[in-house]
């Protein structure tokens, strides 16, 4: 796992922009459209805005890249402001331009919710896989809506949100109250298959959850863990979020020495 700590958040953006657009020309000069997997969340939102700067400025031609998000509620309206369906359009589609038609999202509004995850997951084979997944984690270590006790081999399909999931997500709605009691996810073993991980956080708040996926036990209980499994994984924190690390020299050390 490779740990990359930055001053402040806008460069923590910066760096995690550059990697995707990293990902979307070395693609592209391969002769085809990237894949990437994306991610909702207040964490990722800098990255996309930056990520929009650059194609606005012609560096990175989005031409035909597909996007697979990472979750969706169970039984919420896709036009609610706060559905993943809508925070994907806004942030992803609209801002950055990408093809709505090669956006996909889980299906959470399904009749059979089963038959939506099989397929979400055959439309990643048939995308190619994904090239380079884009992640946050949450406070209790969860990645996309896997909570603790999660298994490393899981596979997308519909997992019962924490009480302190629900509580983190409370501020996008009126009260806890609204937040849906379940997500569709894709699994741990979904997002393990992609090429390369990027994963982001920033801010205090979540450097207790970042110290245990990167130095505490690898285990179901910090679901984020299971990133230190993949031979292509980064992480990129703001000094905040790096805070309760106790190899914070180390780390520092070793990105100076590939600059």
């Amino acid at each position: 796992m490779r740990v990359v700590i930055r001053e402040t958040p806008d460069e923590v953006a910066r760096f995690a922009a550059d990697r995707m657009a990293e990902e979307l020309r070395a693609r592209r000069s391969e002769g085809r459209p990237a894949v990437l997997g994306i991610a909702t969340g207040s964490s990722p939102l800098g990255a996309y805005r930056e990520l929009a700067n650059f194609v606005r400025a012609g560096e990175v031609d989005i031409t035909g890249v597909a996007a697979f998000a990472l979750d969706e509620y169970v039984g919420i309206d896709p036009a609610h402001p706060e559905s993943y369906h809508s925070v994907i359009r806004k942030y992803v589609t609209e801002q950055i331009g990408f093809d709505p038609e090669l956006v996909h999202v889980p299906n959470g509004s399904a009749d059979d919710l089963d038959a939506a995850c099989v397929a979400f997951e055959q439309a990643i084979r048939d995308a190619g896989g994904i090239d380079l997944q884009f992640l946050g984690i949450g406070s209790n270590g969860h990645i996309a809506f896997n909570e603790p006790q999660s298994s490393f081999s899981s596979r997308t399909r519909v997992e019962a949100l924490e009480p302190g999931t629900r509580e983190d997500n409370a501020r996008f709605f009126g009260s806890i109250d609204e937040v849906p009691v379940y997500g569709l996810t894709q699994g741990i073993g979904t997002i393990l298959d992609a090429r390369a991980l990027l994963l982001v956080a920033q801010g205090e708040g979540k450097a207790e959850a970042v110290a245990r996926m990167i130095e505490g036990p690898l285990a179901e209980t910090c679901p984020a863990s299971a990133l230190r499994l993949h031979s292509d994984a980064t992480v990129v924190i703001d000094r905040a979020a790096a805070s309760r690390l106790e190899r914070t020299d180390y780390f520092d050390s070793a990105e100076a020495q590939r600059r």
